[in-house]
């Protein structure tokens, strides 16, 4: 099979240049004329595929070699973009920057080349003249297997500062596809862990990508940069398929019935039947909402494939778990920032701890460890963990090699895996008497907890690398 998907990588030499700002207003652009646009993002991170899917009408997808090994990049890049005429993918930091130690792994450079794709720079020249075009030409230059084609300038004051960098970028041999002022309009609101996600704001969200899309129009060759992404080299293999990669993964092991040291389910919570649905399996429930926004597509992908009925639920509003929830998947988002709502939600807390104290599976990373947690910032939680969770002055932030320590709904003990790390939270204790994770950098460590089915953790992961994971979790619906 030959992908051949027309694309453009949209990198910087550093973070804060405005890659976001470009790749939108990009994507919403060309969006407007009509083409299927695929947007893609480098790295694990959610909030940005959160406006590419508004600009776009598709799913934003992670593209992350580090996660998710270098040989997923194309076939998850493939998948993503079937029957689409034009695939964007935004970039991480700066061109050459990937995982700390670990040379370009999971740079924006290196899934460049693994797409073959041409790499536009977006250039902040808020401060700069002459000097664009040595900044330019090192960027160009430093990997000869990186294909800088063209360069955006962004943050242009004035006709004559845009064309003192013409000038200068006219001698460096890499064109000029855009120029774009300073626009206050599409600017996005940032706090703690970044920008502000298109749940929390969409009717802003909406103006804000209106914005940018027009800035673009106004400022950049759409049908050079569209010429440029015809020519992205062919590719060769397969899209990823969920279900031949459930159908591939190994087997799940049989449960173990008591997993680690097990909360006492209270007298005044008995055990309830759960429902199942007319095929006998059971629903598997993923919180949503304003709360809950990081999460990656492919795992509620992987859930259907093997054999689960995906529902999504929000935890500010609504006050019982979807009808025959066998399974509970809470991902990351932004619980501090709701404490008291959630909180005040009693009969949703209630029902996950019902859930949960009756042994059915439930995956908690990050976020979702924190609503497990017995209080947050003081505010009441599901209490299903026995810990204590707070805001935090420190960020904790970056990839982590991690093996499982104990057997799970999740994994067996020794599988292994890769994952991310991204928080201005700590949980006390940090880890249970069967830990979720062992964790060799940046320091060595045990962390996260297993307690009958549930398996919470402050790790980020990408179950694609390992899709066992997504069919163990729905084998533990089925028997537990």
């Amino acid at each position: 099979m030959v992908i051949s998907v027309p694309r453009l990588v949209i990198a910087a030499p550093s973070s804060g240049s405005g890659k976001t700002t470009v790749a939108t207003g990009l994507m919403a652009a060309f969006a407007s004329r009509g083409l299927a646009v695929s947007p893609h993002k480098v790295g694990p991170d959610y909030i940005d595929p959160g406006y590419h899917a508004l600009a776009t009408g598709r799913v934003g997808r992670n593209l992350d070699a580090y996660l998710c090994g270098t040989e997923l990049i194309a076939p998850l890049f493939a998948h993503g973009a079937r029957g689409c005429d034009l695939a964007v993918v935004e970039g991480v930091m700066g061109l050459y920057d990937g995982a700390a130690g670990e040379g370009e792994l999971a740079s924006t450079a290196q899934v460049a080349k693994l797409l073959r794709a041409p790499v536009v720079l977006v250039v902040d020249a808020s401060s700069q003249s002459r000097s664009v075009a040595a900044l330019v030409h090192g960027f160009a230059s430093w990997d000869p297997e990186v294909r800088v084609a063209g360069v955006i300038l962004n943050k242009v004051g004035s006709s004559r500062h845009e064309e003192m960098l013409r000038e200068a970028l006219d001698e460096s041999g890499v064109p000029v596809l855009g120029c774009l002022r300073r626009a206050a309009q599409v600017d996005t609101p940032a706090r703690h862990l970044g920008l502000v996600p298109v749940a929390e704001r969409r009717s802003d969200a909406v103006d804000a990508v209106g914005a940018m899309a027009e800035q673009v129009r106004r400022g950049c060759d759409l049908d050079a940069l569209y010429a440029l992404a015809r020519g992205a080299g062919e590719l060769a293999g397969a899209a990823w398929d969920a279900a031949e990669a459930v159908v591939s993964s190994p087997p799940p092991p049989l449960p173990v019935p008591s997993l680690g040291a097990a909360a006492p389910r209270p007298p005044h919570r008995p055990e309830r039947p759960r429902p199942q649905t007319p095929d006998g399996l059971r629903v598997v429930a993923v919180a949503g909402g304003a709360a809950f926004t990081f999460s990656y597509a492919e795992h509620a992908e992987l859930l259907t494939a093997a054999g689960a009925e995906v529902v999504t639920f929000d935890p500010l509003r609504d006050e019982q778990l979807p009808d025959g929830t066998g399974g509970l998947v809470i991902g990351g988002g932004f619980p501090e920032m709701y404490a008291p709502e959630l909180s005040a939600n009693e009969p949703l807390r209630k029902a996950v701890a019902e859930l949960a104290f009756a042994g059915a599976p439930v995956a908690a990373e990050c976020a979702g460890l924190l609503y497990l947690s017995r209080e947050l910032d003081g505010q009441p939680m599901c209490g299903v963990l026995d810990v204590s969770a707070r805001m935090s002055e420190r960020l904790t932030l970056g990839y982590r090699d991690a093996v499982a320590v104990s057997d799970s709904a999740l994994a067996v003990a020794g599988t292994r895996m890769r994952g991310h790390e991204f928080h201005r939270t700590v949980v006390e204790p940090g880890a249970g008497a069967a830990p979720a994770w062992g964790v060799r950098a940046p320091e060595r460590r045990v962390e996260g907890f297993v307690q009958q089915g549930v398996h919470a953790s402050y790790l980020h992961t990408h179950w694609a690398s390992q899709p066992g994971v997504a069919r163990r979790f729905v084998e533990r619906c089925r028997t537990s």
